[in-house]
Order: structure tokens, then C-alpha cells, then sequence
């Protein structure tokens, strides 16, 4: 008979907590279980967002400073050229072209422009507009390094790319007498990028009435 009671009451104990487990799973934990973890997972999202926007607004004064670093070194040393349009930017480009090959070589006697002119624009995919301009020139040796260097450390920013440097026994310069020594025949692109447009908020379509 003892053992029969106490089977009895493991029994009965089991049954207990089987009835309690069941009842957790259909009233509780669908209804206050589940939800709370729910709202403890939307409270850390949210605790995160707060921490995030905290530390956006710490470092707004720093971020502000480096963006002014950045416009007075712009400014100093402009990365894009003056003009607004291709047009305008080609003419800069051969006006700077010349002005640096009359510096370089007074009167043309040591370097002369053979020919400039535009290159269209190449494909898209350059993040920034392209102004090209094609050059050939007949100089010295010593006049083509100051006329690169010049094009190349001035302001604002231009380069120069697919050099191609020919050697001459003799050469032509214009308005000059008779043939030159020896020298070279060089051609490059010339280049910069112009400004990108500031953008313009979107406006609303008119509304039919």
C-alpha cells in the first residue's frame, strides 16, 4: 500500500506540472512572455539608434572643422577648373597652355605649340566631367620639363597624360629662320575636370485640380 501511494502522488505531481507547463504555454507565454521580449528587443534597437545618434552629435564639431580644412585647401589649390561648361574650360586649358609656353620659352625660340585641340569627352563613368585637350609641341629638352611642370603644380589642378616624347635631329619652330637643332616632338593630353553642379531639391509636380 505505501508504495502504491507514493506512486500515486508522483503521479499526481506529475500530472501538476504537466497541467502548469500547459497552462504557461497557452496563457502566458503567447501573452506575456513573448511580448515582452518583443518590447525588450524594440528598447535595445531603440537604446542603439540613441547611442549612435549620440555619437553622430559628438563628432559633428570635428567632422564640421575638417569639412572647413577641406574648403580652404580647395580654395588655396582649386581641385576643379573655373569655367562652368566644356566650352569655356577648353578655352581656359589652351589659354593656360600658351601662357606657360611663352614662360617657359620667351618668343617661341625653344618650344612652340604645333597644334591643340579638344578631345571629346570619354565614356561615362568617370565621377567627374572631363575636359580634354589634345597638344603637340616641338621644344627642348629643357623647356618641356618646365613647361610640364608648370602645367602640372599650377592652379587650379590639371593633368597630363599619354605623353608620347619623339627625338628630332632638326626641327621647325614657327617664326623662326631655318631649322632648329636638335629637340623633340612631343604630344599629351591635357586635362581637368569641371565643378559638379550643385543639386537641386526636387520639386513637387503640380497638382491637377
Amino acid at each position: 500500500m505505501p508504495a502504491a501511494a507514493d506512486r500515486d502522488r508522483w503521479l499526481a505531481l506529475g500530472l501538476l506540472l504537466g497541467a502548469l507547463a500547459l497552462a504557461y504555454l497557452v496563457f502566458v507565454h503567447p501573452w506575456w512572455t513573448r511580448p515582452m521580449r518583443a518590447a525588450g528587443a524594440r528598447i535595445e534597437a531603440l537604446q542603439q539608434r540613441e547611442l549612435r545618434a549620440r555619437m553622430q552629435l559628438q563628432q559633428a564639431p570635428e567632422v564640421a572643422r575638417l569639412l572647413a580644412a577641406a574648403q580652404q585647401r580647395d580654395a588655396a589649390a582649386p581641385a576643379f577648373l573655373a569655367e562652368p561648361t566644356t566650352e569655356l574650360a577648353t578655352a581656359g586649358l589652351v589659354q593656360r597652355l600658351e601662357a606657360v609656353v611663352a614662360q617657359a620659352s620667351p618668343g617661341n625660340r625653344g618650344c612652340a605649340i604645333s597644334n591643340r585641340s579638344p578631345l571629346e569627352a570619354p565614356a561615362q563613368g568617370e565621377r567627374f566631367a572631363r575636359v580634354t585637350v589634345q597638344v603637340r609641341l616641338r621644344c627642348g629638352n629643357a623647356e618641356l620639363a618646365a613647361v610640364l611642370h608648370a602645367l602640372e603644380s599650377g592652379t587650379p589642378r590639371v593633368f597630363v597624360d599619354n605623353l608620347s616624347v619623339l627625338g628630332q635631329r632638326y626641327f621647325y619652330l614657327p617664326g623662326q629662320d631655318g631649322n632648329q637643332g636638335a629637340g623633340l616632338d612631343v604630344g599629351f593630353d591635357l586635362y581637368g575636370y569641371l565643378r559638379p553642379a550643385p543639386e537641386r531639391e526636387p520639386t513637387e509636380a503640380p497638382r491637377a485640380r
